[in-house]
């Protein structure tokens, strides 16, 4: 999957404002406004390996060109008023690869994380929250260590939110809300008639953000790689060919253009059934 957006050891950054938006690009952007725009943008970041092998460059060349492409993704959907942003950087199925390659992932992520603590003040300044989702106790202890303190000093930012899933995956996910609801049960809070949908939404690892309305993967492939099943069960599902490092604003655009063309058509459909 198109998870490896990490790692290189150049100084980089999580937050972004030298993107310097053209005349059409802004004319664009203005027309899409006028419809609704997505609240909650769920990406599966895939390709960047197939990046490195087409452009005859190392793998870690276009992990880090990943990284380079979530950057900006995240000042445009700032830009275009995208306010919660959920990427697929790690699976817990990948814990399954070659041990060496898994271990430098994780030291990479390290890297990455401890970037973005160094960015405490652009983070407040901008507002943006982030948070770490998955099942996180199968990640060493220092990187639990460094998830929590990336946590605790953006959980106050109040503007945008960005979720990173790493050790996750959508059923994973889903049987902890479950379990942790008998456990509600067995310790008296709840009766079992209180475990419904409500109740297990609170309980997902995306409690807080609003349900995902639009859902893109790159790279052509056309599959969700149990990946916010729970969250995206009505949201719009785009697929591009472009490979992650090669994602640029226009398709961001045509992503966005494609939910609006979709969600109105959706509800079109919904109303014209109703009548009947």
């Amino acid at each position: 999957m198109g998870g490896y957006w990490l790692g290189d050891n150049f100084k980089m950054s999580w937050v972004r404002e030298e993107y310097k938006f053209s005349m059409l690009e802004r004319f664009f952007s203005s027309v899409l406004s006028v419809g609704k725009v997505p609240e909650h943008l769920a990406i599966i970041m895939d390709g960047n390996r197939r990046y490195a092998r087409e452009n005859q460059v190392d793998k870690i060349q276009g992990h880090s060109q990943g990284f380079e492409s979530l950057a900006n993704t995240l000042q445009w959907c700032r830009y275009l008023g995208i306010h919660t942003v959920t990427v697929y950087a790690f699976s817990i199925e990948n814990f399954k690869r070659d041990k060496e390659e898994v271990e430098n992932l994780l030291q990479l992520f390290r890297e990455k994380i401890r970037m973005l603590i160094e960015e405490e003040d652009k983070l407040r300044e901008h507002g943006i929250r982030v948070k770490i989702i998955g099942d996180l106790k199968l990640l060493p202890e220092d990187v639990q260590e460094l998830i929590a303190t990336a946590i605790n000093i953006t959980k106050n930012n109040p503007k945008f939110t960005l979720n990173v899933a790493f050790s996750y995956t959508s059923r994973e996910e889903i049987t902890s809300a479950m379990k942790e609801s008998v456990k509600m049960v067995e310790r008296g809070e709840i009766s079992e008639q209180d475990i419904d949908v409500q109740l297990l939404d609170s309980l997902m690892y995306t409690s807080g953000s609003p349900k995902v309305d639009l859902l893109l993967r790159t790279s052509g492939e056309c599959r969700l790689s149990d990946f916010m099943l729970w969250q995206a069960s009505s949201a719009i599902t785009y697929f591009t060919k472009v490979l992650w490092p090669d994602f640029r604003f226009y398709h961001l655009l045509l992503a966005v253009f494609y939910y609006q063309r979709n969600m109105y058509l959706l509800q079109n459909l919904s109303k014209k059934e109703c009548l009947e």
